[in-house]
């Protein structure tokens, strides 16, 4: 009978013990599963964001380069460099299947002049051909989807890092609505604030 008693005992407490496992289990895949998309972004205790690391958002999803050259906009042109965009790959991979990235994505445009030109169009021969070459580093802009801190520009935050050679400001300050944002309320407000129409990887999704 003791030993009858005993068994039934055993059973209840591992009993107990599978139902608080599972319990365990459900709330913490439910806690994981609430838990929101680090950032990249880091932002210092004044607000400003921080310079990133070259060596780690060098290794993101390079997704292209448009140029506007000074050469072919009378010599003036607003954007005149290459404009080398990267993004992180789990923040493309949300983009191509919903059509909007997930809050937190970091897109960096890191800067490049036009490798010295000869022509009066800013192009240069190489063993390639006649073109436009990438030059020097000039800078980095970036951009920080984080739709509380940014509400009022499309839950997008515009930042510059300086658009000069090396080195760089170690951080900046949300740049105004009247520099950045205006321009890409617009215009592409319709591809979550950014020029999707300029990188295929972004704008055709399938290439099949």
């Amino acid at each position: 009978m003791q030993k009858h008693l005993l068994t039934v005992a055993s059973a209840a407490v591992i009993s107990l013990g599978l139902a608080a496992s599972a319990v365990y289990m459900l709330v913490t895949k439910e806690v994981v599963a609430a838990k929101p998309e680090q950032s990249s972004a880091v932002f210092g205790p004044d607000g400003k964001l921080q310079l990133p690391d070259p060596h780690v958002f060098r290794r993101w999803v390079f997704v292209g380069a448009p140029l506007t050259p000074n050469a072919l906009n009378n010599g003036h042109a607003n954007f005149p460099e290459y404009h080398h965009v990267y993004i992180e790959e789990k923040n493309v991979d949300a983009y191509l299947k919903t059509g909007s990235f997930p809050e937190g994505t970091v897109i960096v445009k890191e800067l490049t002049r036009v490798l010295n030109p000869t022509f009066p169009d800013g192009s240069r021969t190489e063993p390639s051909g006649r073109g436009y070459f990438n030059g020097e580093y000039n800078g980095i802009d970036l951009t920080v989807k984080d739709s509380k801190r940014f509400a009022k520009t499309n839950g997008w935050g515009f930042f510059t890092f300086g658009h000069h050679p090396l080195p760089y400001a170690e951080s900046a300050a949300e740049a105004p609505a009247t520099e950045c944002a205006f321009c890409h309320q617009a215009y592409v407000a319709k591809t979550d604030m950014t020029w999707v129409q300029f990188y295929p990887l972004l704008r055709d999704k399938d290439p099949k």
